[in-house]
């Protein structure tokens, strides 16, 4: 079965449209706020606008508000839409699963929307109705473009806004690509910001026009490397024109202008930018290098000069939240020493407290074992700047073990890929990594860091490395 998100890239392929028509029959908007004629006024601007638009997006408020033969109204509107034009219902829904599963029989069987807009606020079992369909979609309130949106949205969680934790939340809720989130243009920083955190998402974008939001800075920050995945959502400005067709039409080509600017050149991706964040720090470097084992290596990784650049080391730090914001531990356990700049800027960017074990105890004092608050039992992350094979590690997690730590999670940056994750697995612990060298090197070739003999240079010399 075709999923929701499928069916509305097919649709905004074939008529070359991003724009989302919402019909918002707005008391002011209309001769006599009736059923009849909001219905009328929204079936109007149907006929006129289905050849340019993506999609419509009626909201149910204004229906609602006429009562139960507004709701009939409502019915009538979603039903003058064409076949193939996805409808979008505005409502806003979000409640427990057994009441979802009454709004979900309400939005798709009887009223016959494809999709819905839902609040995120009571966690992905309040949604799951909603998503078990693939045919049907949830657009889930990310970071929207009220005014006192920040009240709640910017809050700060685990070192990040609530609304990019909440876009990356969402990322693992459905399996059916049929969810996606509501972002508005009136802040393009936090467009650009979840944007990066789920790369293939579409997002529904109110706020053009009437709101203030700008077009073309909301498409450069929310559009895929495709030139998809954001839905423009217009309303007012389309229902208040002279000639509704004209109107959507202009808007649709004034999307598509900016959509070719704003995919060209291509968007940096996370990794990308990693890749060169430690190119610029000189945590990496390129030549013939001798290593304290004797071998010759033609690049060099050296993670402790970060702590001598604090825009980078922040960098890093952010570039950990979204993998630690899914494990659960109560205390990050850093490795002397490269470690423990890195474990500082991630324990101050996501609030988690910070130990570490010492390599050698002190023979004074406390004799402490490990440095830091911390209780029998609790559970640590171990995280180090980058791992090999793994063995290394196993010290740390014996003195924390000793101390009465548990360890389940291992966290690097970077992960040589050579065998640490069996080697871990096999003694029960699980290992996770910001980025793969291989990812890595693929990012540095891709920028011109190095060029095809340097890269199979580094692949021949990885493959061999014992």
């Amino acid at each position: 079965m075709q999923s929701f998100f499928s069916r509305l890239q097919v649709r905004a392929q074939e008529v070359d449209s991003l724009l989302c028509v919402g019909l918002d029959p707005h008391p002011e908007s209309l001769s006599k706020y009736t059923p009849e004629v909001a219905r009328d006024f929204c079936v109007k601007i149907i006929n006129a606008c289905s050849p340019h638009v993506c999609a419509f997006k009626p909201n149910i408020a204004f229906f609602e508000a006429l009562g139960s033969e507004g709701i009939k109204a409502l019915q009538d509107v979603i039903a003058a839409v064409p076949d193939e034009i996805p409808v979008i219902l505005d409502a806003k829904r979000g409640d427990i699963a057994s009441t979802t599963t009454a709004y979900r029989q309400a939005v798709f069987d009887t009223l016959g929307a494809h999709a819905v807009t839902a609040s995120p606020y009571l966690g992905r079992d309040a949604l799951t109705p909603f998503l078990e369909r693939p045919e049907q979609g949830v657009f889930v309130l990310c970071k929207t473009s009220n005014p006192g949106a920040d009240d709640l949205q910017s809050l700060r969680v685990n070192g990040e806004p609530l609304y990019l934790h909440v876009a990356r939340q969402a990322n693992t809720w459905s399996e059916h690509n049929n969810l996606g989130l509501v972002i508005g243009a009136t802040d393009t920083q936090a467009l650009e910001k979840v944007r990066h955190a789920v790369p293939e998402l579409w997002m529904l974008v109110p706020g053009v026009g009437m709101q203030g939001g700008h077009l073309a800075a909301a498409l450069h920050a929310g559009l895929r490397y495709d030139g998809l995945g954001v839905l423009v959502n217009a309303s007012r400005m389309i229902a208040s024109a002279a000639d509704y067709s004209e109107a959507s039409a202009q808007l649709r080509d004034t999307i598509n202008a900016h959509r070719k600017s704003a995919i060209s050149p291509r968007k940096t991706s996370d990794e990308e930018r990693l890749a060169t964040t430690l190119i610029e720090s000189g945590c990496v470097r390129f030549g013939n290098f001798t290593l304290k084992s004797g071998r010759s290596s033609p690049f060099y990784i050296d993670l402790r000069r970060l702590a001598s650049f604090p825009d980078a080391l922040q960098a890093v730090a952010a570039a950990f939240l979204p993998m630690l914001t899914e494990l659960s531990f109560d205390r990050i356990a850093a490795i002397p020493y490269a470690a423990l700049p890195i474990a500082t800027a991630v324990s101050m960017a996501g609030g988690w407290p910070l130990i570490y074990a010492r390599r050698e105890v002190k023979e004074h004092g406390t004799q402490s074992m490990v440095e830091g608050v911390y209780q029998i039992g609790d559970m640590a992350l171990v995280m180090d700047d980058l791992i090999t094979t793994g063995d290394s590690k196993f010290e740390t997690i014996q003195k924390l073990r000793a101390a009465g730590l548990r360890v389940r999670d291992i966290a690097v940056l970077i992960d040589r890929e050579q065998g640490a994750t069996a080697v871990l697995q096999q003694a029960g612990y699980r290992l996770r990594s910001v980025i793969t060298i291989s990812k890595l090197l693929e990012a540095w070739r891709k920028s011109g860091a190095i060029d095809e003999q340097q890269y199979g240079n580094i692949l021949g010399y990885l493959s061999t490395d014992a």
